[in-house]
């Protein structure tokens, strides 16, 4: 029999995961006012599996928190509306035994909903000649009204659990709010919040740190991507930037920390994968988990070598609603469409992916 490292358990904390393929927090769109919607009982409930690791879309903290043209109908979690909107999708996800958590975040510059959204910084995202929209200035936050944005972040966790969510996943990549006061192409700072590693990491590990003391450090996570350049943010030394963080996120004991790899690399006309956070593996103590263009293979490989704990998918996840018995059968996978990733049309690209069985059933009729 073929060892399949990916389908092996992995036990942590409270928890006891029945497989390493986690869903990956994939934005969706599909959130009108920015309450979860009945599909979306479906979409989760389809990609549920025993003891199997779901992270939620990007879900906003606050009335502020979200970002209107660059992703509509996201959903929110700072109302008692919103907790109650979650609340039927999570106990779908509970119902066939998935441990469900919330991401939770802001995207600071990238909003247009406000004039002059918050940032670290007031310079604007930089526009690239592919983008469609023209991002406002920012205004940069004041040392003292920082705290409150925190307590943001606080609140948005207590409710996910008053939602019956199993814990909530901090966002801090892509270049939202968090990663805007981490990375120093953006980060202009001159006071605590700004210059060296420590101070522009400040912010971030002041979120981690209120969180997991409101609902406990065994149900936090956090989602990083040192090497990412989306929305302008990028580091002139991303490798520092991920031990360091990886490193300080021990103060807190949280559960588990996510990284996602630099962009894959042409290699002899073959895209691989860089493989660089090893170093942030290997400082972190906690549950490691890693996405960024992994197939079956690779994710198998890296669980195998100890690379990491739990492997991220998202595009193939989507796709393939039963991924975890497709891995196991070594079955074909769906393609993925790109034009249906971002619609807000609550069928098309969202609930109608089949699945095997479905499949099966095509073929031989």
């Amino acid at each position: 029999m073929e060892s399949i490292p990916l389908l092996g358990p992995c036990e942590t904390g409270r928890f006891r995961f029945s497989h390493r393929i986690v869903l990956a927090p994939l934005t969706r769109g599909r959130s009108y006012g920015n309450l979860s919607q009945s599909h979306a009982i479906l979409y989760y409930s389809q990609r549920a599996t025993e003891g199997g690791l779901l992270i939620a879309e990007a879900t906003g903290v606050s009335s502020d928190a979200q970002g209107i043209s660059l992703i509509p109908h996201t959903p929110g979690i700072w109302t008692k509306e919103q907790v109650e909107a979650w609340k039927p999708v999570v106990d779908a996800v509970h119902a066939k035994g998935g441990i469900f958590f919330c991401q939770i975040w802001h995207v600071g510059r990238a909003s247009d909903m406000e004039k002059e959204p918050i940032s670290s910084t007031d310079k604007p995202v930089e526009k690239n000649e592919d983008d469609t929209m023209d991002f406002p200035i920012p205004r940069c936050l004041a040392v003292e009204e920082i705290p409150d944005v925190v307590n943001h972040f606080r609140v948005a966790a207590r409710n996910a659990m008053d939602a019956g969510f199993d814990g909530v996943e901090i966002h801090g990549a892509h270049g939202f709010l968090l990663e805007q006061f981490m990375k120093d192409s953006v980060n202009d700072r001159t006071d605590k919040y700004g210059g060296n590693l420590q101070n522009r990491c400040r912010f971030a590990l002041e979120v981690v740190e209120a969180v997991a003391a409101e609902v406990g450090s065994d149900r936090v996570g956090i989602r990083l991507s040192p090497y990412s350049n989306y929305l302008g943010c990028h580091d002139s030394d991303p490798d520092a930037l991920g031990v360091y963080m990886a490193q300080e996120l021990n103060r807190y004991s949280i559960l588990y920390c996510s990284a996602v790899e630099p962009e894959m690399i042409s290699v002899d006309g073959k895209l691989q994968i860089p493989h660089r956070l090893h170093e942030m593996r290997k400082a972190f103590n906690g549950m490691f988990m890693v996405g960024g263009g992994y197939d079956r293979e690779e994710g198998n490989k890296v669980v195998a070598d100890g690379y990491a704990d739990m492997v991220v998918y998202g595009r193939l996840f989507l796709a393939n609603p039963d991924l975890p018995r497709r891995f196991h059968l070594k079955a074909n996978l769906n393609k993925y469409n790109r034009s249906t990733f971002y619609t807000d049309d609550p069928v098309v690209g969202y609930t109608d992916y089949p699945f095997l069985d479905d499949c099966e059933l095509v073929s031989s009729s």
